[in-house]
């Protein structure tokens, strides 16, 4: 087992309370925009597996199952160009997941923001744009804790 780390949430509540009410405000940003809940689902699945955050997306496994897709599907995110089962609008989201996590190689590319720009509105690309903000930030304070991801008991 992983050795134990501070634990940011329980040392410095505070800041991660303000961090889970960002990501309250920007699930409903996403809704009040017509950000479909699997749409939003994929893209923080996709996020949290690009970063390697096993804690986060056993959470957005269970998350997407809950916004209704399916096992298959989710065996497909992690070759999702491949795949052929995702709509233009999850692909879109996909795309714009893997922008947002590698942002460090030169930010959002011309092609991808063009691309994610002809398929969502303003409105919907800024709201997505804010969940990879957020998921970003929650895989970096799982990864950094080493919050561990225990069997499912039920």
């Amino acid at each position: 087992m992983a050795e134990t780390r501070v634990h940011l949430s329980k040392t410095e509540p505070s800041a991660y309370q303000a961090l889970a009410a960002f990501s309250n405000t920007v699930t409903q940003i996403c809704a009040d925009n017509g950000i479909e809940e699997r749409v939003k689902e994929l893209l923080m699945l996709h996020t949290s597996q690009i970063n390697g955050c096993a804690f986060c997306v056993r959470i957005h496994v269970e998350k997407a199952l809950e916004a209704g897709i399916t096992a298959d599907e989710i065996g497909q995110v992690a070759v999702w160009r491949e795949s052929g089962v995702f709509s233009e609008r999850e692909c879109a989201a996909l795309e714009l997941a893997e922008a947002y996590a590698y942002i460090h190689e030169g930010g959002v590319p011309d092609d991808v923001y063009n691309l994610v720009g002809s398929v969502f509105t303003e409105k919907e690309y800024a709201a997505l744009s804010w969940a990879a903000v957020s998921i970003n930030a929650f895989n970096r304070v799982a990864i950094a804790g080493r919050y561990p991801v225990l069997p499912k008991t039920s």
